[in-house]
């Protein structure tokens, strides 16, 4: 069985909370019900610990998940992805609400059921995304109640020891990693500014402003982002950021911030907290037909500061969509960080091979070698987020992390699923590998198979330009539903270059968001899975470059994309059963595993790490069916 822990006692929080809720500071009447949303004020996925308020109040500290507390009531809403973790970390006080799920009401259904006539709702301006307000506050209203902006968050005020903002030092990224340089991303975000006729522009996601100034900083645990916003005006750039990490003389010299450069280059540094008036000031002397160009993931507070007529709302910022299609240096610094992280991982496997069978290696100790044979590697920041070492039971739970209470051993009859990755300052990783020490199952082989099966057809997959990620989804699933199995997670995301391992607009999933179309250039991961609860999980991920196909047709001149895997890891051929895969994917296997061999043993012998250099090789002997 799984081990379990223990959930956060939440009932003195909780009357705290609600005693709050009834005389707020900065309202003059008492509100009914008070939403926690799992972000922080830039809608980060992954947030620092100050920012952890959902985690604080209920117990339940997954990357996703909305709290919601009335005066009778509090309710977690979650997806697919942590319902057993929830499940284990919340207490009775809670009810968990199983995103996905037909009989699962939405937060605006639950809450016009359980709230009295004509209640207030609030949530802090800065922390809810604008078309979540949105879509709330129309539900709310036509079900006679009303949402409320509350400025000081109430979570805050109970929270005693919260931690302070993290502010951390600056690193600046040259052009062997980025490809080019910050003044000229600045000139063609202008171009597009032009083109939309926006004078201004907010950037308000962490990894926008990173990405778009070639600098990276360590405020938030694996993402190499730091506190800041921008707004970049047609002859200005303003900087809102903290700390004195900017007296730094090569950060200086790379903002010129000491230099006589143009005004239209020249960074105008502000503090973080003074984003909104000045968004207000700027606002307040625009011209009739100017526009001020924001997400529509951007916080309530900031996007309310703008007037209507002046506001212009992207579901995709520019920026973002930049980021996205990374050019040739950038790419190259994937495929390098790729290299050294396969290497790691097969000292990992050939390590894990000879120690297993002693009966001393745990999941923790697993995750900790991974880290430690990734540190040896030049380059290396940090991991890309929380390593997910699960053996048995515990790979069911989809983005589980091992602690001391639910520490399992890993031995030679179950299954061991690592999911991990890292930051090197030329790329981020993110790749999972299902292995067996001892003799899988025929049922584990087979299950195994048929996520493989997945992944290769997403992998090998051809489509025409203009094509949405999310329409390859059922691609990772077909042969799985054909046998009546399926998993509850999105088969890919787009990953950043020495950034968020998590980045838009792209994606692969079966949940209906708007997803930009794939592009050359994009990076994705490709992780179809399979997970029985109680027993074990299976998930294979590789990340995938988009590039240009060669077809023997074009219609339309459309052309065609296709995916190069960039992950180069064996793939572990015992848990095949071979005879359930066809020739064209028996070759995809070879094919693959002569590229990890040929590419990764270069750089295994190079570095003399012969070992893992054996295991290497006889880990991607070629496979054959039986005819």
């Amino acid at each position: 069985m799984a081990l379990k822990m223990a959930p956060k006692v939440t009932t003195e929080l909780l009357r705290q909370l609600r005693q709050t809720m009834r005389s707020p500071r900065s309202l003059s009447e008492p509100i009914q019900a008070y939403i926690v949303p799992s972000g922080d004020a830039h809608q980060s996925e992954y947030i620092a610990p100050c920012d952890c308020r959902r985690a604080f109040i209920s117990g339940f500290d997954g990357s996703a998940g909305t709290a919601i507390i009335t005066e009778q009531n509090a309710a977690l809403w979650t997806d697919g992805r942590y319902f057993l973790q929830a499940a284990q970390q919340i207490d009775s006080n809670w009810t968990l609400m199983k995103m996905g799920l037909k009989d699962t009401p939405t937060q605006e259904d639950w809450l016009v059921n359980v709230l009295p006539e004509g209640s207030r709702v609030g949530v802090d301006p800065f922390i809810i995304q604008t078309d979540q307000w949105k879509s709330m506050f129309l539900a709310l209203k036509t079900a006679g109640h009303s949402m409320v902006p509350v400025e000081e968050n109430l979570i805050d005020a109970i929270w005693a020891d919260r931690p302070p903002r993290p502010c951390q030092p600056l690193i600046t990224l040259g052009l062997k990693y980025t490809g080019i340089l910050w003044k000229e991303k600045i000139e063609t975000l202008r171009t597009r500014m032009a083109e939309r006729k926006a004078s201004w522009i907010v950037l308000t996601a962490l990894d926008e402003v990173a990405w778009l100034f070639n600098l990276r900083g360590s405020d938030v645990e694996y993402n190499p982002v730091f506190f800041a916003y921008a707004i970049i005006g047609t002859n200005t750039i303003r900087l809102f950021i903290n700390g004195d990490r900017l007296a730094d003389p090569v950060v200086r010299e790379h903002l010129l911030l000491d230099s006589s450069h143009p005004d239209a280059f020249r960074v105008q540094l502000e503090p973080y907290e003074s984003v909104l008036p000045a968004l207000q000031s700027i606002c307040a002397g625009l011209g009739p037909k100017e526009k001020v160009w924001i997400s529509d993931k951007a916080s309530y507070a900031l996007t309310e500061a703008i007037p209507k007529n002046h506001r212009y709302l992207s579901q995709c910022m520019p920026v973002c969509l930049a980021k996205a299609v990374k050019n040739a240096s950038e790419i190259e610094g994937m495929r390098r960080a790729h290299i050294k992280d396969a290497v790691a991982l097969c000292e990992l496997f050939n390590w894990l091979e000879h120690e297993i069978p002693k009966g001393s290696v745990t999941e923790i100790l697993a995750s900790d070698k991974a880290e430690e044979f990734r540190s040896q590697q030049k380059d290396f920041v940090e991991l890309s987020f929380a390593t997910i070492s699960s053996t048995g039971p515990n790979g069911a739970i989809i983005h589980y992390k091992p602690v001391p209470e639910t520490n399992r051993t890993l031995s030679l009859n179950e299954i061991f699923l690592l999911d991990s990755g890292a930051q090197y300052k030329d790329g981020t990783t993110d790749v999972t590998r299902t292995v067996h020490f001892g003799s899988p199952t025929d049922y584990e082989k087979e299950c195994f198979t048929y996520v493989l099966k997945g992944h290769i057809a997403v992998s090998s997959a051809v489509f025409p330009n203009g094509t949405k990620g999310h329409l390859l989804d059922s691609f990772a699933r077909s042969a799985l539903w054909e046998v009546g199995l399926d998993y509850l997670h999105g088969t890919g995301h787009g990953v950043g270059s020495f950034l968020n391992v998590h980045e838009g607009p792209c994606g692969i999933s079966y949940k209906t968001f708007a997803d930009e179309p794939l592009e050359a250039g994009m990076i994705l991961s490709d992780e179809p899975g399979y997970y029985e609860d109680g027993s074990f999980g299976v998930r294979i991920e590789n990340l995938v470059l988009v590039i240009s196909a060669k077809t023997k047709y074009d219609f339309k001149n459309r052309g065609s994309l296709t995916f190069e895997p960039i992950t180069l890891v064996p793939i572990q051929t015992k848990m095949i059963n071979i005879e359930l895969l066809t020739d064209k994917e028996v070759e995809w296997v070879n094919t693959y595993h002569k590229k990890c061999r040929d590419v990764i043993g270069a750089e295994l012998e190079k570095q003399g790490r012969l070992d893992a250099l054996r295991w290497l090789i006889s880990e991607t002997q070629p496979i054959s069916k039986v005819h």
